[in-house]
């Protein structure tokens, strides 16, 4: 069978975003949500055990609701990645925003009242067969209450951040659209946007790469005045209602959302930080076999072999199929399914944004996966790791939605896994030392990517937070930290370094999650220690691999590792035994290219 590499939305509302069906369904939100404030404004803070069916109906009723929402923003979010030129899709994008800020009101004084139950009375609810699996969310709702302001304060700041804090992060996007560059390739001059020139970062052709990497910088650096100015917005509202707050670290929040503790993100950068040697030799070779003497910012993703795979789309999913298939049936048959009925956006076209997603549609039980393919390794690992996300959706279906709102390390665990099984059988059914070597480095950048590039985006990151609380912070002072950052979290290993990253990024815009970058490294790692696990355990452990994944969502990642691993993260030595195994394939890799040599 052919696979399609443009996903079909249709199956959900018919027309795009001039659909008449969005337009019901969005109107019909509007509707859900009233229903749900006019119960919870005469919902009763319960006095007894006898109340549970209520606070159960009051959920289920929420429930519906929100999956609603998020349907119609998920596949409005797809319109735009899809086409950025997509004006009726933004204007959408707007609305779906103000009925998300007014669930949430609708949400918090649920939760509010949930809070002031007597201590006695909700620990005789959380017991009670109506809620009791539902408790490790509802104690952590209470939890989080009492660390914020009040019900008219949240609900103040949830309002404002419509326009105040969330347009800026949809004004980022719109000065990503318009982002053309021209770049000659294959002796043709080609005007490309941000997500076509960024994936010449690894092209076999090393002007190619220089070009392109340029042509970007030069484009970031015209509008670095407005992407300085939206970021600093972003950081301004954030660290203001912190103020508000009371809390002091900006780690406070995504750590929440992560639910880990701080010690756990200590241990795991502590253990990356004594091992580094190894990498920051892996970057020098890889430079030298390049013919440069340091390592640029443009050749970190260089091929280094002349016989460097490259797979049409088709070609790239029997691939991953093939491989996951060794590794168990459900997710060699979830993803066959998800290739068949067209989940998958991954045409290489003009007006796409950059990167690559998965999102869920929950009403529909499906996901949809947006990349831009050009038939490199490196999408093949995308794709899989895409794949990962939406296998991680699909295995908890069984599980009530209020159980199903998993945190990003974890979210990545899934995907990042998926990736390893790909990456790690295609070195091993190579059919030649240079293609062992060209799959093998493929499989180390992305431990480069995990333990250096996030690495300077959490460092710039944290500095930045700390410079901004005492004022603006200006373009040129965040190109010296973004430099700075990638200086030392590389080892000093660079020679060009990539001072506009903090404008390319996107993820440092995105207002929906906090420092979107040490989540990646966590799950990288954690998933390292589940995949040698199922190396050890065979053929079996699928199924474990998907208990696991099924409680991902109603416990600490503390609780998860010792639960499923037997294994205390807060501790160096849990993430000293992941690194090691991606030394191992350094040394792999440097005694193959000395012999090459």
């Amino acid at each position: 069978m052919k696979y399609s590499e443009v996903w079909d939305l249709d199956v959900f509302f018919k027309g795009g975003s001039s659909s008449p069906e969005l337009r019901t369904h969005l109107d019909n939100v509007k509707e859900k949500i009233n229903v749900v404030k006019e119960n919870i404004d005469i919902f009763d803070i319960p006095t007894s055990v006898n109340e549970s069916q209520e606070v159960f109906r009051l959920i289920e009723l929420v429930k519906d609701t929100a999956v609603n929402l998020r349907q119609a923003g998920a596949v409005i979010g797809c319109y735009l990645a899809a086409d950025t030129t997509d004006k009726k899709a933004l204007l959408l994008q707007g609305e779906v925003g103000a009925l998300g800020a007014e669930f949430q009101t609708v949400m918090l004084k649920f939760q509010q009242k949930l809070a002031k139950v007597d201590s006695d009375v909700w620990a005789k609810l959380m017991e009670s067969t109506e809620l009791n699996e539902f408790s490790f969310v509802l104690n952590e709702w209470r939890e989080e209450v009492a660390i914020k302001l009040s019900e008219e304060e949240e609900s103040l700041i949830t309002a404002l951040s419509v326009d105040g804090y969330h347009s800026w992060g949809q004004l980022y996007d719109q000065l990503v659209a318009d982002i053309k560059v021209k770049v000659e390739v294959d002796g043709e001059v080609k005007e490309l946007s941000v997500g076509q020139a960024s994936n010449l970062s690894s092209s076999q052709h090393a002007a190619v790469r220089k070009e392109s990497f340029e042509k970007l910088e030069v484009a970031w650096k015209d509008k670095e005045e407005f992407f300085a100015t939206t970021l600093n917005h972003l950081a301004g509202f954030r660290l203001a209602v912190y103020e508000k707050r009371g809390w002091n670290s900006v780690l406070k929040e995504p750590l929440l959302r992560n639910r880990m503790s701080e010690d756990t993100l200590n241990a795991m950068w502590g253990a990356i930080g004594a091992n580094k040697e190894p990498f920051v030799n892996y970057l020098n070779v890889k430079a030298e076999m390049l013919g440069t003497e340091k390592m640029n910012w443009y050749d970190l993703e260089a091929p280094v072999t002349e016989s460097t795979k490259t797979m049409p789309y088709q070609e790239g999913a029997e691939f991953i199929l093939k491989h996951f298939g060794e590794f168990g049936s459900e997710l060699e048959s979830f993803s066959r399914m998800a290739f068949e009925d067209s989940w998958i956006e991954a045409e290489d076209r003009a007006n796409k944004r950059p990167g690559g997603f998965c999102t869920g549609m929950p009403m529909s039980e499906q996901s949809r996966i947006f990349m831009t393919y050009s038939g490199s390794m490196s999408n093949v690992a995308t794709l899989a790791h895409e794949l990962g996300h939406a296998f991680h959706s699909y295995v908890l279906r069984p599980v009530h939605w209020l159980n199903r709102g998993y945190a990003m390390g974890v979210a990545e665990t899934a995907s990042t896994f998926a990736e390893m099984i790909v990456a790690d059988a295609a070195v091993k059914a190579a059919e030649t030392k240079e293609e062992k070597i060209a799959l093998l480095e493929d499989k180390i950048q992305r431990s480069v990517a995990f333990f250096m590039n996030i690495h300077a985006r959490f460092l710039f990151e944290t500095r930045f937070y700390e410079e901004r609380r005492k004022g603006i912070v200006s373009a040129a002072r965040l190109n010296t930290l973004m430099e700075e950052a990638q200086r030392e979290a590389y080892g000093d290993a660079l020679d060009t370094t990539h001072p506009h990253f903090w404008a390319s990024k996107l993820h440092f815009y995105i207002t929906q999650v906090p420092f979107y970058n040490f989540p990646y490294t966590f799950g990288y790692l954690f998933s390292l220690s589940i995949y040698a696990k199922a190396l050890e355990e065979g053929a079996g452990f699928e199924e474990k691999y998907m208990a696991l994944l099924r409680d991902t969502a109603v416990m600490t990642v503390e609780e998860l590792a010792m639960k499923h691993l037997g294994e205390d993260i807060t501790q160096e030595a849990f993430w000293a035994k992941g690194v090691a195994l991606c030394v191992k394939d350094v040394e792999e890799f440097l005694e193959l290219t000395a012999e090459e040599g």
